[in-house]
């Protein structure tokens, strides 16, 4: 069967996420998020993380996004201000996919942070951060790139009165996803 050109067994995989990273400038965790059993302890990744930074701090990756290969990985990596943003992925993976999640996981984090991108700031607003995450990839699988739209989303989700999703009942959720729904097709 031919769908879009690809018959089923000859289509490339989608681009897989293994981790996003956002390390400060002495490489330890704000925020982390991994999606591969690769590093199967908190050891292993606390390992990866001190690995990578070590490998990456002392290039010049504030202008745009640089790329390194690191222990079978894609590793595209950006720096604002004290943080360091990291989207590894496998060997075989797209660059430009990559890099494209890095420029919308740290747009979207530079519009949530009103611009003031630094460690302190991201702390306080850790809950933020992780939307994000939860906005750009899921189970490893890219969702969205546009820093805007994902920005977008994560607001939304701050503009609530209610209860954070984790904390509300199954038909809370549903009602909370309709009212979404609803808002985005009136606009």
């Amino acid at each position: 069967m031919m769908i879009s050109g690809c018959s089923r067994d000859a289509c490339p995989p989608p681009p897989m996420i293994k981790n996003l990273l956002l390390l400060d400038s002495e490489g330890r965790c704000v925020a982390v998020k991994y999606y591969t059993d690769e590093w199967p302890t908190n050891g292993a990744k606390l390992g990866f993380e001190r690995s990578v930074f070590t490998k990456t701090h002392k290039t010049n990756a504030r202008t745009e996004a640089e790329i390194v290969m690191f222990e079978n990985n894609v590793v595209v990596y950006k720096f604002i201000q004290d943080l360091h943003f990291f989207v590894t992925g496998g060997d075989y993976e797209n660059e430009l996919a990559l890099a494209a999640v890095l420029q919308g996981f740290s747009d979207a984090v530079t519009l949530l942070l009103r611009g003031n991108v630094d460690q302190r700031e991201a702390l306080e607003n850790l809950d933020t951060i992780f939307l994000c995450l939860d906005e750009i990839v899921d189970a490893g699988l890219i969702l969205e790139t546009d820093g805007n739209m994902i920005a977008g989303k994560v607001a939304t989700h701050n503009l609530d009165d209610g209860a954070p999703l984790s904390e509300q009942t199954i038909t809370q959720a549903l009602a909370t996803a309709r009212e979404h729904l609803t808002r985005s097709l009136l606009r």
